[in-house]
């Protein structure tokens, strides 16, 4: 009797049941996700003052402060030209000041970034997830024969080959958008800060102020989903969505 023969068979029909639904995993998925979507979500709509404007001008602030080089001032300056306003080079000369924070680009998990959508401007960012891929964390479909250590290996080997060939890829695209708008009005605002000094000292700090602006702030997170997706692939669509987002405010 060879060592093969040894093997029961229950364990060998197994591997072909767990192979086949693993194939049948990854068809499904890429089928589904075989084009590519992208989508933008703001936290809270800002609605500026129609009546009080007197001239189309901004001056932008674009920062980034994630871990990817980016360049989506141009794409906001184009459309906003597009739309007629006046970019100018100082803040005291522009009728709105717009300061646009890039928090988080990367690879994403869909549920958590509705969590740092909802937490809003200046909230927490928890996008920062790497996805699964088809088969990860699954149940095994042979779970009767999971005391069987070749039962086991015959499972991981079926989620591995899966695993492998198609991944449900998504990358997200989270930033903090500010918006100051000009005003006859005299706007006052208070600011509270509590720092930490230490491990059991707490100090509060408070500030007033005067200003002619009013503020408005929101968060905007941009998605870009596909099998087995390149970030290089996804970035372009992504600058493209946030430059319409901020663009649309106007």
């Amino acid at each position: 009797m060879t060592k093969f023969s040894k093997c029961p068979i229950r364990e060998v029909f197994g591997l072909c049941i767990m192979l086949s639904l693993s194939g049948c995993a990854a068809t499904e998925i890429a089928l589904e996700h075989k084009d590519l979507k992208v989508q933008t979500q703001m936290s809270a709509t800002v609605f500026l003052d129609v009546e009080d404007r007197t001239e189309k001008s901004v001056f932008l602030d674009v920062r980034n402060t994630s871990d990817k080089d980016l360049d989506v001032l141009p794409l906001i300056e184009a459309r906003l030209t597009a739309n007629g306003y006046v970019i100018k080079p100082l803040a005291k000369d522009a009728f709105y000041i717009l300061q646009l924070n890039i928090l988080q680009v990367g690879v994403a998990d869909p549920s958590a970034l509705h969590s740092s959508l909802y937490a809003g401007w200046g909230g927490a960012v928890g996008g920062a997830v790497a996805g699964s891929a088809i088969g990860a964390g699954s149940a095994n479909p042979m779970g009767a024969y999971n005391g069987a250590a070749v039962g086991g290996f015959l499972g991981s080997a079926g989620e591995l080959i899966a695993g492998s060939l198609v991944k449900d890829v998504t990358y997200s695209m989270i930033s903090d958008l500010q918006i100051m708008e000009r005003t006859d009005e005299a706007v006052k605002q208070s600011v509270n800060s509590n720092l930490v000094q230490g491990t059991g000292t707490q100090v509060v700090q408070t500030s007033e102020s005067t200003r002619n602006r009013r503020k408005y702030q929101t968060r905007i997170v941009s998605t870009a989903n596909q099998v087995n997706l390149d970030f290089k692939d996804a970035l372009p669509p992504l600058e493209e969505q946030l430059a319409k987002s901020v663009a649309g405010i106007f």
